[in-house]
């Protein structure tokens, strides 16, 4: 039996504004710029350029215009009729010389950036094997195998699962014996190491690339007849394998760690080196006072088209109004109504942007004073809330994602928020704090003699901060530092 009945429920959703809103506050710089000039191609009536100077709030107060109040604008029918033309029409007395490219003379200081054009790793080994005599068919299997590395340098896939898929992909057929031979060739290229199947295939390339000695011929055995032990750091089993003394034992394994075993990841470090960060901040200290800066790039001086406006004008002061000019009329608002919205919203974000940091400076005022990090007070996202009565996802997106230029060189917003933890005079400590002085603690001990997690709790419990084991555990695999076993050295 069908029945009706009434249901009420109160939910909330944000507006398509509102969301687009969220995704620019959480835009780094970069990619803002980015995203500021998709629009201005998308929509000819938003006009503008960028700052490259850093804006305080005052300057950005002062150099803000108040737009006049508009509806949200719809796809729908627009009723002309009802467009205060007024309200579209600026008067924006900036000079023309502000809006054009060459507006610089030639005593201004470059401010371009020379990027270095990159050639990618998989390129790189390409124009390597070009050095080699390859038949035609060789060459192809060798082509094929460096398309199969990994940007880490390794090759993942057995020699059967390549020969399968040259015959079903590339019509090459072959032997496991064949790509086996021209696998060997692969990993002469450099960096040295590509190609490795593993590990321990990895690290005797290598080793077998270095001029023979004792310690490397001592050190190849290692790798190649005990890696397990190895890797394990059985020392003393590797001590009556090989019958050497520690000395010798030591001058091996210092070959080993000096190997890489990531050979492709040293190609990318190197393309890496010519990213820079752009701080969306600045904090300075003037006469013994902090001082904040907002990055003038996301500040971008923004202004509807002139064109547009003189549209409107033009249709202003006409005696006729036919369809086809309330056609256009309709058309021009929606971009307009769009532009005014999205400059609506980049001061917004200005704001947000201000407003957060400002909040986190003062919160951490006594560290950007003194640049000492044991003065990083316990913060999380919700004390910088409710000190600006902001949602804590809206603090979350600034601090996740943005970088500040301080005296003490540039962070990343979110590496001054920490938990707070209870010290033996029950003062809240912060987080980071005790992970400086585990960092410490570890980075002194006896190397042959590491110390385990309850050792190092003890430890921290002397200097006044009772901490479980598992805690120790949990900061040490936080700070990347392996297990006792693995930090033992000869």
């Amino acid at each position: 039996m069908l029945k009706h009945s009434l249901n009420f429920k109160l939910s909330q959703k944000l507006s398509p504004q509102q969301i687009q809103l969220m995704k620019l506050i959480q835009l780094p710089t970069q990619a803002f710029e980015q995203r500021l000039q998709e629009e201005m191609v998308e929509n000819p009536a938003l006009e503008g350029s960028l700052d490259d100077n850093n804006e305080s709030l005052d300057d950005y107060n002062d150099n803000s215009n108040d737009d006049d109040n508009y509806d949200d604008y719809d796809n729908d029918q627009i009723d002309t009729g009802d467009i205060n033309i007024d309200e579209y029409l600026s008067n924006d007395e900036t000079p023309d010389y502000k809006y054009q490219s060459n507006n610089y003379s030639d005593d201004d200081e470059d401010r371009t950036m020379p990027m270095q054009a990159q050639v990618s790793f998989h390129q790189d080994l390409i124009n390597q094997l070009n050095t080699f005599i390859l038949t035609e068919n060789d060459r192809e299997i060798a082509e094929f195998l460096v398309g199969s590395i990994e940007d880490s340098g390794y090759i993942r896939r057995t020699i059967q699962d390549i020969v399968d898929d040259m015959a079903f992909t590339q019509g090459v057929y072959t032997d496991e014996k064949t790509v086996d031979r021209i696998l060997h060739i692969v990993q002469q290229l450099e960096p040295s190491g590509v190609g490795a199947r593993d590990l321990q295939e990895c690290l005797l390339i290598q080793l077998k690339h270095k001029t023979p000695t004792d310690s490397v011929n001592l050190a190849i055995a290692v790798i190649e007849k005990q890696f397990d032990a190895f890797t394990k750091k059985h020392y003393d089993k590797l001590l009556q394998k090989f019958d050497c003394t520690k000395e010798q034992l030591k001058k091996a394994i210092d070959e080993i760690e000096k190997l890489n075993p990531k050979p492709g990841g040293s190609y990318d470090s190197n393309s890496r080196m010519v990213e820079h960060v752009v701080p969306d901040f600045t904090i300075r200290i003037v006469d013994g006072e902090l001082e904040l800066l907002l990055n003038g790039r996301n500040a971008p001086e923004l202004h509807v088209s002139k064109d547009y406006q003189e549209m409107l004008q033009t249709y202003k002061v006409s005696s006729d109004k036919s369809n086809s000019q309330k056609d256009a009329v309709q058309f021009i608002k929606q971009k307009l109504d769009s532009a005014k919205w999205f400059i609506d919203a980049i001061k917004q974000r200005q704001e947000t942007l201000f407003v957060t940091m400002n909040a986190i400076m003062y919160f951490q005022q006594e560290y950007f004073l003194d640049g000492e990090e044991s003065k990083l007070k316990p913060m999380i996202l919700k004390d910088i809330a409710d000190m600006i009565g902001l949602d804590i996802s809206t603090i979350s997106r600034v601090a996740n994602s943005k970088y500040v230029d301080t005296p003490y060189g540039t962070k990343l917003i979110k590496e001054f928020f920490s938990e707070a933890m209870k010290n033996d005079q029950g003062e809240d400590v912060s987080t980071i704090e005790i992970k400086n002085i585990l960092e410490r603690v570890i980075a002194e001990e006896d190397k042959s003699k590491p110390l385990p997690d309850e050792d190092l709790a003890a430890m921290l419990k002397e200097k006044g901060f009772p901490i479980a084991r598992r805690t120790i555990a949990k900061y040490r695999e936080q700070l990347e530092i392996p297990v006792a076993r693995l930090r033992k050295k000869m």
